[in-house]
């Protein structure tokens, strides 16, 4: 039990050691690009994070044929853009609070209004489109058409963002492996250690999946609580902490930008790819999932274009969707 619970604490720090090269390694490379913070923290940071559990569940729906890999892969799509808007914008409201507590930033979040209502526009518009065809391929089959308008869309969703008119970074910490090894800061540096901070964010999340189903049957954990709440939590662990780290930094468009752009990305590529290839029929809980989701995002896309600033409150209700889900499933 001891040792369990010293990899699972030694994963988590991990994880958070490779968060914080990678956070560095990002903004290098858009002030080395010249690239806008939105397109940092919206496209790069929020794909490269996205990039390992999304893969898991279309390996299992595109390679492992069978109604239970489909379900799963279904279950772990629709998991991931619930997981950020709900537990994402809690944990980013929550640690905006902390951190304005201790005075170490002002208490209102203030990313760029322009790519936060960007983003959760697509999300919202991208992902009503996937539920709403699990309804009507009932009776027509038209997911394969609309499966291409959503990857279509989020094509265009780049080009948007990278067209936007947003601020570029400014204040940015010098290049670990930079400093670490004496080297010139050049774009060869900054892809390395962007890379190096890529696997060792895969290679920890799976340390850290591995020990928490360990310490899981250890305590009596259910395997359904196991497979719908915590590995999710765990997989989405990476996007949490880059924007707790961004906020802290006062950097709140990269810090939201991680959290709606993965939003965007999950909702499109592996969404349109789970139509694709399964009947994508979505019911209980994955349905129950999809809506709350698009309900927390509506909210807080409704706030920022009304207020023209985020309270972190707002965000954190996006908690009271998750203990629906919770109460739900439970």
């Amino acid at each position: 039990m001891a040792f369990i619970i010293a990899m699972f604490s030694l994963s988590l720090i991990f994880i958070l050691a490779s968060c914080l090269y990678f956070t560095n390694a990002v903004e290098w490379l858009g002030k080395k690009l010249n690239l806008s913070q939105g397109v940092i923290g919206s496209i790069f940071a929020a794909v490269g994070t996205a990039m390992p559990e999304t893969i898991i569940p279309i390996i299992a729906i595109v390679f492992h044929k069978g109604q239970a890999s489909d379900e799963i892969g279904v279950g772990a799509i629709v998991g991931a853009p619930f997981m950020l808007s709900t537990l994402g914008f809690f944990v980013t409201g929550a640690s905006a609070i902390v951190y304005a507590f201790f005075r170490k930033r002002p208490f209102k979040i203030t990313p760029s209004l322009t790519g936060f209502q960007r983003d959760l526009t697509y999300f919202i518009i991208i992902y009503s489109a996937a539920v709403i065809t699990s309804f009507i391929n009932r009776y027509l089959n038209i997911k394969t058409a609309i499966s291409i308008f959503i990857l279509l869309s989020y094509f265009i969703y780049v080009a948007h963002t990278f067209s936007s008119k947003e601020d570029s970074l400014k204040d940015v910490d010098n290049l670990f492996f930079s400093k670490h090894f004496h080297l010139d800061t050049t774009l060869y540096i900054i892809i390395l250690q962007l890379v190096f901070s890529l696997f060792g964010i895969s290679y920890g999340a799976h340390i850290f999946i591995k020990y928490t189903e360990q310490l899981s049957a250890l305590l009596g954990v259910p395997p359904a609580i196991l497979s719908l709440i915590i590995t999710p939590i765990a997989t989405e662990l990476p996007e949490k902490l880059n924007s707790i780290l961004w906020i802290g930094q006062k950097k709140d468009t990269l810090a939201l930008g991680n959290i709606t752009g993965a939003m965007v990305f999950q909702s499109s590529v592996p969404v349109a790819i789970g139509m694709m290839f399964t009947d994508w029929n979505l019911t209980g809980l994955t349905m129950l999932t999809t809506v709350l989701a698009l309900i927390s995002s509506y909210i807080s896309l409704i706030y920022a274009a009304s207020k023209k600033y985020l309270n972190p409150f707002i965000l954190m209700a996006g908690s009271i969707f998750y203990c629906i889900f919770l109460l739900q499933l439970l």
